[in-house]
């Protein structure tokens, strides 16, 4: 009895991580094209008026990493989280290491909570933080939440 359910669980998990397309085979799309992409019926980032960065979350010599795993932008900018390998992963800002008021303008595309996107399980998917046009100067720590404890971590530095 317990092997059958085993089984049938585990015939459960991946059958809902199958079926969906590969990034290679997945057209390719622009960052208004991102950022018009609304899920689940909620609301689209807003439009990016600025530069477009890309962030890969990976596995690097044993170790979970954002790469770069520090990076300046400006108000307007797009911050892209690639699901490298490793996952899953996401993108967390600790709210008491961000500028005050700054929560407001950290847009994230797909948000699970305040400051915390969804989990990224399928390789090549992506998350975008787009920095608003007057966000307060300063640093954005920001962690990866089921990898904090090996120390996937990165921080944005906000410049004027």
């Amino acid at each position: 009895m317990r092997v059958t359910s085993l089984v049938a669980g585990l015939a459960l998990v991946l059958a809902a991580c199958g079926g969906e397309k590969k990034a290679d085979e997945a057209p390719a799309t622009t960052g208004a094209d991102t950022a018009a992409a609304a899920t689940g019926g909620e609301a689209a980032a807003p439009a990016a008026t600025g530069a477009t960065h890309e962030v890969q979350m990976t596995m690097t010599d044993g170790k979970y990493v954002f790469t770069p795993a520090e990076l300046t932008v400006k108000p307007g900018d797009v911050v892209r989280y690639v699901n490298g390998q490793g996952g899953p992963h996401n993108v967390s800002f600790w709210q008491d290491s961000i500028p005050s008021g700054a929560a407001s303008a950290v847009k994230i595309s797909e948000e699970m909570g305040p400051l915390t996107s969804v989990m990224l399980v399928e390789q090549g998917k992506t998350i975008d933080v787009t920095i608003a046009s007057g966000a307060p100067a300063g640093e954005y720590k920001y962690y990866c939440q089921p990898h904090l404890a090996m120390g996937m971590v990165g921080k944005l530095t906000v410049q004027q």
